[in-house]
């Protein structure tokens, strides 16, 4: 029995002994002094040695967990390369739409504000003096909100187009489809009776602009007013007789000539120009 104990003290001891001296926080190896080896049992470390072995040659490690994680580890490989592409395409596509978002607002404000330029011209030359003004409701992000038209006719206050008269919105429209005319010509035009609301001064205005400063496009204009039509290169008549509907082309130019023709061959020039009149009403609805 005192032989046991003294076995179990000495294991003890050979235990407690390099515990003194380690730092379970330092992973390196303890260090012992030449008066702390020598109290060391031999035998105990011999015996712990042997006893650590056997345990470790009677475990059985599972080693088809190695190939396991080569197989997850080339997944990991594979999938972040796939992750990597997708965000550089990513970064490449916000990119690219940054570019055109900024091309998109360039080239907004430069149609903006040469439109805008455009429609003062237009309705200063429309109104003889009035003013008309195009205004971002935000101007820093131009396309959520939207544009607000604001106008001064001659001898007035600013007002909103929705404020104004028939004949004042009528003549800011025309001046804004003049501005957007001249900014991006547009080949063909078609109005109906844009004329309705003005007064004769007005429609003379608009009548001789639109013949004048607006030959690079066609306009085509339904209209009851004799200052209106009477400048038009072709006149087309819709009438209606006996339940049906009819029409007439009359070249003006052409009835013109053939008028001052017949009154100056004829000494009753206003018989000759009424009968050459006739004839050409005839012709053209003969035709049509």
């Amino acid at each position: 029995m005192e032989i046991e104990s003294q076995g179990d003290d000495q294991d003890a001891e050979a235990n407690k002994g390099p515990a003194k001296n380690s730092d379970s926080s330092d992973p390196k190896l303890p260090t012992f002094t030449e008066e702390e080896l020598r109290e060391l049992n031999i035998s105990a470390l011999v015996k712990q040695i042997g006893q650590l072995e056997a345990r470790v040659q009677g475990a059985k490690p599972n080693l088809s967990i190695l190939s396991e994680y080569r197989e997850r580890s080339r997944d990991y490989r594979a999938k972040k390369r796939a992750c990597d592409e997708i965000t550089a395409r990513r970064d490449e596509a916000q990119v690219h739409y940054d570019n055109l978002r900024k091309r998109r607002l360039d080239e907004f404000m430069t149609g903006f504000n040469t439109i805008s330029y455009k429609l003062k011209e237009m309705y200063q030359m429309i109104t003889m003096g009035g003013n008309a003004e195009l205004e971002l409701v935000d101007s820093l992000d131009p396309f959520s909100e939207g544009i607000v038209f604001s106008v001064m006719p001659p001898k007035k206050s600013w007002k909103n187009i929705a404020n104004l008269s028939g004949g004042e919105k009528t003549l800011s429209s025309l001046a804004l489809v003049f501005a957007l005319h001249q900014f991006k010509p547009t080949p063909i035009y078609v109005m109906d009776e844009i004329d309705a609301a003005l007064d004769f001064r007005n429609v003379s205005i608009v009548a001789n602009y639109i013949r004048e400063q607006t030959r690079d496009a066609q306009f085509v204009i339904i209209s009851l007013r004799n200052n209106m039509f009477e400048l038009a290169d072709r006149l087309i008549g819709i009438y209606k007789t006996d339940s049906r509907t009819k029409s007439i082309a009359i070249n003006p130019n052409a009835s013109a000539h053939l008028l001052a023709a017949a009154a100056a061959s004829n000494k009753d020039g206003t018989l000759s120009a009424t009968r050459a009149a006739a004839s050409v009403g005839g012709a053209a609805s003969t035709a049509s």
